[in-house]
This record gives C-alpha cells, structure tokens and sequence, in this order.
C-alpha cells in the first residue's frame, strides 16, 4: 500500500460507508488515534504526517468493521487489501 494523499482520502471515505466520521485533532493519544463508539467518530493525531495517520487508521479497522455493511468496489477492494495476510515466508 502506499502511503500517499489519495490512500488517506480513500480511508476517510471507507469510514465514512462504515458509518464513523474521521477527524485530526490534538490531544494526550496515547496510540495516535481513538474511537468514541457513541458517536460514531475516529480522532486521529492532527500532528502526524501522512503515513502515521494511514497507519492509524489502519489499526482500527479491526475494531469497527461491520460485515452487514454494503460497500462500494473501491472501499471493499481496500479493505480486503487491508485485511489480507502478509506473505508468507
């Protein structure tokens, strides 16, 4: 994957069909980024550069996916990208 504007603007849109809004603030992280369930959003530290928020964000798909949730070809591509085993040695 790379690490570029694009990937995190199709990370952002992925949130968003799963329903949780992402936004950069600052704050005490203590991993770069954080969920409120209750509201349905993702904060990620507005300090970090583009890859550290690509990785942030990354981190908490397992914690929200939902399987009932009908995707678009481009968010399904990326998160099955994203959920695939790495390679094996």
């Amino acid at each position: 994957m790379k690490y570029t504007a694009h990937t995190l603007k199709k990370l952002e849109t992925l949130y968003q069909e799963l329903g949780f809004q992402v936004r950069y603030g600052k704050g005490n992280f203590n991993s770069g980024s954080c969920i409120l369930n209750s509201s349905n959003i993702v904060v990620v530290n507005k300090l970090f550069n583009t890859e550290s928020r690509i990785n942030a964000l990354i981190d908490l798909i397992p914690q929200i996916e939902d399987e009932t949730i009908e995707l678009t070809p481009i968010s399904a591509k990326l998160l099955k990208e994203i959920n695939k085993p790495e390679a094996q040695n």
